[in-house]
């Protein structure tokens, strides 16, 4: 007899994925850890395959596990869409959309497009920022659906994809450590820059701000043009930078998280909860750049 997979399951396994933890990925679905455990046991015994490898310290997902990945995607975005038109609850609308704009660089623009398609009744308001000003917009109610970064310890939002910051240069870039380090940031309020700037005092190196741009683009040319370093999360470097290593002695910056959120008073909305179940469906890879 041919296995069914409950889409609940498979829902399990891509927060699992996409969150590298079964704690955050039981707080994104809202339901025990236990559970959690319990439903990627099921499916395990449903496939006859380990999908997750857990230890101590981490989860990931094994070749099987990847495999299944794929066929959760397409089996969950087909569930969506069949309970949309069996219900007659097709989205319409307007939606608010803030964008980080580094988040530009990946495949969310394709995702947009493909939900678009899909939902031909929901016309889009997008705006382009930095993600601290895109969180006060939601504040302000002037957003429904923020798709971005959150500082470290704001538990807001869904998260997407947990990333490493790294310090990104060319290369040819060479540092003297005795000598202010050259940044190339974001203008106020940035949380990568607030990130560099706290790693550098905790080493106690001097910097300055070499070049303060307001957007990804600027970023992007102030770094590749020589006039001094930055830092992006790691899955969103483009091909123009590189990461730099060791030999270049910077502090680790940590991690960052990209997240979906929801304004409060647009969240139960059909436009806005199909938008986020599309994007959470295709996975994290929909935060990768697409031109690395």
């Amino acid at each position: 007899m041919t296995a069914a997979y409950d889409p609940q399951l498979l829902a399990t396994l891509l927060a699992v994925e996409q969150t590298g933890s079964f704690t955050q990925a039981a707080a994104r679905l809202r339901i025990r850890q236990p559970t959690v455990s319990q439903h990627i046991r099921r499916l395990e015994e449903q496939v006859g395959r380990t999908l997750v490898h857990r230890t101590t310290h981490t989860v990931a997902l094994t070749a099987d596990g990847e495999a299944m990945l794929g066929f959760a995607r397409t089996i969950l975005a087909a569930h969506e869409q069949a309970v949309a038109y069996f219900t007659g609850s097709r989205p319409r609308g307007r939606l608010r959309i803030g964008m980080s704009d580094d988040l530009a660089l990946t495949r969310l623009p394709q995702i947009l497009w493909e939900f678009r398609r899909d939902n031909p009744m929901v016309d889009f308001y997008l705006t382009v920022e930095q993600s601290r000003v895109l969180h006060e917009w939601m504040v302000n109610d002037k957003l429904d659906v923020l798709v971005g970064k959150r500082a470290p310890g704001d538990e807001r939002g869904q998260l997407v994809r947990r990333d490493r910051l790294v310090w990104v240069g060319t290369p040819a870039t060479k540092l003297d450590l005795t000598r202010p380090i050259p940044l190339v940031v974001y203008a106020a309020p940035s949380l990568s820059r607030d990130e560099m700037r706290k790693a550098l005092h905790r080493a106690q190196l001097p910097y300055r701000s070499a070049c303060v741009c307001r957007g990804v683009n600027g970023l992007i040319a102030g770094v590749a043009s020589g006039i001094g370093v930055s830092a992006l999360p790691a899955s969103l470097v483009p091909p123009q930078l590189t990461v730099l290593g060791p030999a270049h002695r910077l502090p680790e910056l940590g991690t960052i998280d990209l997240v979906l959120l929801a304004n409060p008073r647009a969240e139960q909305r059909p436009a806005v909860k199909a938008l986020i179940a599309t994007i959470l469906a295709s996975g994290s890879r929909s935060l990768s750049s697409s031109t690395a």
